[in-house]
């Protein structure tokens, strides 16, 4: 589980402007285990900064991140063992296959060469890795590098995984195979944090969306809540009507 409270994050303004830029402002929410809670927003709404201070790259301001119950900022070692994480940047080394790929941060995580390889063919076979897993992954396509991230984040079997726009610059058919990825992985009690800027996919996928707009949340809670709380009959209308009550407040 992983419950976030109160976190702000601001940035120094550009050029002249000395007025810092407010990124996300006491953004909260709770993602629990064996569901798959989406965050969903405009562009520049905050999310990737977001997550980035949940997976422990940035430090907020105030507030903090509980992951399994530990206070990330006292003890981010153990914050980052729990957490598998595909961030925004996807880079994987390209003189290196897959397989190679996965193993090295396996290595990283302190696991025995019986482990990885154990982890490695399940992982391989979940996500249909197969063809390409002992190839070079220079010249690799954009889902066969998403692959490999994704599995890159998970060999070491943590319980909490945050995605950050998985399914950004993939085909319809790897889309599909991700999406059911995600919910072999709920299906498995995981904890699992979604982001993404489309709405059709994220209510497919999600059993909670938190949807945040100018580093604010603005909505908590399932499909039927958020388009209850809109009073709209679609997520899409739910979501541009909160996001425009949302810049009324910035206007």
């Amino acid at each position: 589980m992983i419950i976030a409270e109160h976190l702000r994050k601001t940035f120094p303004g550009k050029g002249k402007d000395k007025t810092r830029v407010v990124a996300v402002d006491d953004v909260g929410f709770e993602a629990r285990d064996g569901e798959i809670t989406g965050l969903l927003g405009p562009n520049g709404a905050g999310k990737t900064t977001t997550l980035r201070m949940l997976y422990t790259l940035m430090q907020p301001e105030s507030g903090r991140v509980l992951v399994d119950g530990r206070d990330v900022a006292a003890d981010p070692e153990a914050a980052r063992r729990a957490l598998g994480v595909l961030p925004d940047a996807r880079g994987v080394y390209k003189r290196l296959t897959a397989r190679e790929n996965i193993r090295y941060f396996g290595e990283l995580h302190g696991m025995s060469p019986e482990a990885i390889d154990a982890r490695t063919k399940l992982l391989a076979q979940a996500l249909q890795m197969d063809d390409f897993l002992d190839r070079q992954t220079e010249g690799f396509s954009q889902g066969q590098r998403t692959k490999t991230a994704i599995a890159r984040a998970l060999v070491h079997d943590p319980r909490n995984v945050i995605l950050d726009e998985p399914t950004n610059g993939l085909d319809v058919m790897t889309t599909r195979g991700l999406r059911e990825f995600l919910r072999h992985l709920r299906g498995e009690g995981r904890c699992v944090i979604f982001s993404s800027h489309i709405m059709q996919e994220v209510a497919a996928l999600c059993d909670r969306i938190v949807v945040v707009a100018h580093g604010r949340v603005v909505a908590d809670g399932t499909t039927d809540a958020i388009r209850e709380q809109a009073g709209r009959d679609n997520l899409e209308d739910a979501f541009v009507h909160l996001i425009g009550s949302e810049e009324g407040l910035h206007a």
